[in-house]
This record gives structure tokens, sequence and C-alpha cells, in this order.
């Protein structure tokens, strides 16, 4: 069975992003079902898979990680009105017995994610 996984990396720093809020739906008929809501560790990664085994489907996801709030926290200098709020990423998965890992770089004003 495959997993899915994360790793958040703060571009400006060139250092991992801990502490960015991420919340994980998956996108059905009737909307988003939330599945997972976590915080980014010392590593930029999660303590644990954000899905993993059966709880692993085929099916259409959503990813929010909340950068805004880890720039504030960090003091990073911003405009009065950010560039970028929360990140929103929206992705299929076919064949879930594969290993999903979704690296985001960020910077306050872009970002960057793919598949490894």
């Amino acid at each position: 069975m495959g997993k899915l996984t994360t790793r958040v990396t703060d571009t400006t720093k060139g250092l991992p992003a801990s502490g960015v809020k991420i919340a994980l739906y998956r996108i059905g008929e009737d909307g988003l079902e939330p599945l997972h809501s976590t915080v980014s560790n010392i590593h930029g990664t999660t303590d644990r898979a954000l899905l993993e085994g059966a709880n692993f489907t085929s099916g259409q996801y959503q990813l929010v990680f909340s950068t805004m709030a880890y720039f504030v926290r960090s003091n990073t200098p911003l405009a009065p009105i950010p560039f970028l709020d929360d990140i929103v990423i929206r992705f299929g998965v076919a064949d879930h017995s594969q290993d999903f890992h979704l690296p985001l770089m960020i910077s306050p004003y872009g970002y960057s994610i793919y598949r490894e």
C-alpha cells in the first residue's frame, strides 16, 4: 500500500519551514471531506504520513498550506497586503499503491510543488 507525505522548504531562508499548518481533504461529489490536519515539524515534514494504508485510496485530494501565518510568525518581511495567503493544491491519485511525496517550496511571492 502507498502513502502520501509532504515536506515544506522556505526558499527565502534555504531551510525547512517548521510550524506550517497543513490540512488534507478528499474531494468528493458532496464537496470537501476533511481527512487530516497537522503542522510541519523542524524538518519541514510531518511526524507521520498524511495518509497511508487502507485510508489512502485513489481519487481527488486537496492540500491547504497556511503559509502566510508561517511567514508572519517567522518575521519575514511582507507587503501590507501579502501576495500569498493559503496555498491550495488539488491533485489526483490514480494508483494508491504508489507512494506520493509532495515537496512544497515557498517564499512570500511564489511556490513550487512537484511529486517525487
